[in-house]
């Protein structure tokens, strides 16, 4: 092999290798991470009329702001479905019912913190449409989206390393 043939070959690997850092450099990181505005969920987790609950309860209607609920350990919190994903006994889960979501359409159930999302109409549990996360955005951790109907809805989360979680269900804008 000729020198300027091995000096070619030396090359392209430090090329390419600082392509890919201009590209993870490029990476949107902390809350600009999310595919989609989080302007609305992060007034809400810090508004001080939010909703508090703990898992069990149920709402008469979809609120419009937050909604803290209280968890339990995941071997005492008695989910109604079985999880999508199973977690690790240390961690916590709840649910919590909503009698009348109201207008059907697409939602965004925004979490504070990392963990499973279960969304069950007429005890089916529901695809997301889309989710997005972001680990380093400082209150919201992940965005999952689904095509809720005017009726009742259970949310069941799972997975979570904290007793209590912050969340909202919006309407998708």
């Amino acid at each position: 092999m000729s020198i300027a043939r091995a000096r070619k070959a030396a090359i392209i690997p430090i090329l390419l290798g600082l392509s890919t850092i201009t590209a993870a450099a490029a990476e949107p990181n902390g809350c600009a991470a999310f595919k989609w505005p989080i302007d609305r969920e992060r007034a809400s987790f810090s508004a001080p009329d939010r909703t508090q609950l703990h898992s069990g309860q149920t709402l008469d209607a979809l609120p419009s702001g937050a909604i803290v609920l209280s968890l339990k350990p995941a071997a005492e919190a008695a989910l109604p479905k079985q999880p999508g994903r199973s977690s690790a006994p240390e961690r916590f889960a709840g649910f919590f019912r909503i009698k009348q979501v109201g207008t059907a359409g697409n939602y965004t159930v925004a979490l504070s913190a990392a963990g499973w999302v279960d969304a069950v109409e007429s005890d089916h549990v529901l695809k997301p449409t889309g989710f997005s996360g972001a680990p380093t955005c400082d209150g919201i951790r992940k965005l999952v989206r689904y095509e809720l109907s005017s009726g009742e809805l259970l949310l069941q989360l799972s997975g979570i390393s904290t007793s209590t979680i912050t969340l909202t269900i919006l309407p998708v804008e």
